[in-house]
């Protein structure tokens, strides 16, 4: 008996290791992606997986601050920056596989009030003077240079030479999304966000759009990882699709690539 127990129990053991998580686990992607796709991207992902099967672990932050965990091994499968800069850098480091490298998303930077505010219709161009419009409040956006937002944005103020007023006005954030939230909460006057952050934003309103010729053309570039799962290939297929186009276009960003499903 004792000995038929033993077996048993060894049986169990080498069901267990048979039954190992690992091959769940493998189907389960880890998509790392700038913050400003968070809305449009949680659809996706769901859509995705009722699709697929494959689930879809999202973790959000500046393209910077990703670029920089991937380098360190974090264990990410597909990276999206919000601009080239970024995903140049991982290419750079070897992190990513760069044949499956696409520039998939426009977008525009703009610039945002409170939704109470007194602030309206900003026309933005030569002689723009954000350092009074701003008046004793803080202007908000991503780390100028870091993130990609705050680099739109200070490229594009230097251009309508109203940056060197400007500057010290700044509350520099962590992301786009960390940005939105000071001005929706109030704790700056202005800030500068894109568009699609602020349509998902009810705490705030768009005063003015900054003409694309100020800043450099928002591109969000996206590839697999160098060790990404064999599973990242469906991704980047399914972003390639309609479905996905359509998703991504009614948060308002700009589809760039010619939809292949």
């Amino acid at each position: 008996m004792h000995r038929l127990s033993g077996i048993f129990a060894a049986f169990v053991i080498l069901s267990g290791s048979a039954w190992s998580p690992a091959a769940a686990e493998d189907k389960v992607l880890t998509v790392f992606a700038a913050a400003s796709m968070k809305n449009a991207l949680d659809d996706i992902d769901a859509a995705f997986t009722a699709k697929t099967g494959v689930k879809v672990s999202a973790s959000y932050a500046a393209s910077s601050t990703l670029a920089k965990q991937i380098e360190q091994g974090a264990p990410a499968d597909i990276f999206v920056s919000a601009d080239t800069d970024w995903m140049d850098y991982a290419v750079g480091k070897k992190d990513i596989n760069e044949s499956t490298r696409v520039n998939l998303l426009g977008n525009s930077i703009v610039l945002i009030a409170p939704k109470d505010s007194k602030i309206d219709n900003v026309t933005i161009g030569p002689g723009f003077d954000l350092a009074k419009l701003a008046g004793d409040g803080r202007i908000a956006t991503g780390d100028v240079k870091s993130v990609p937002v705050g680099k739109y944005a200070k490229a594009a103020l230097e251009k309508l030479g109203a940056w060197p007023a400007a500057e010290p006005k700044f509350a520099m954030a962590e992301s786009v999304r960390a940005a939105l939230t000071l001005v929706a909460r109030s704790e700056a006057a202005l800030g500068i966000v894109y568009s699609t952050d602020a349509k998902v934003e009810p705490g705030v309103k768009i005063v003015g759009t900054f003409p694309a010729d100020t800043h450099p053309p928002i591109i969000y570039p996206v590839a697999a990882t160098a060790n990404a799962k064999p599973e990242a290939k469906q991704y980047l297929d399914f972003l390639h699709s309609a479905a996905a186009k359509a998703v991504l276009e009614k948060y308002g960003f700009i589809y760039l690539v010619k939809p292949t499903s």
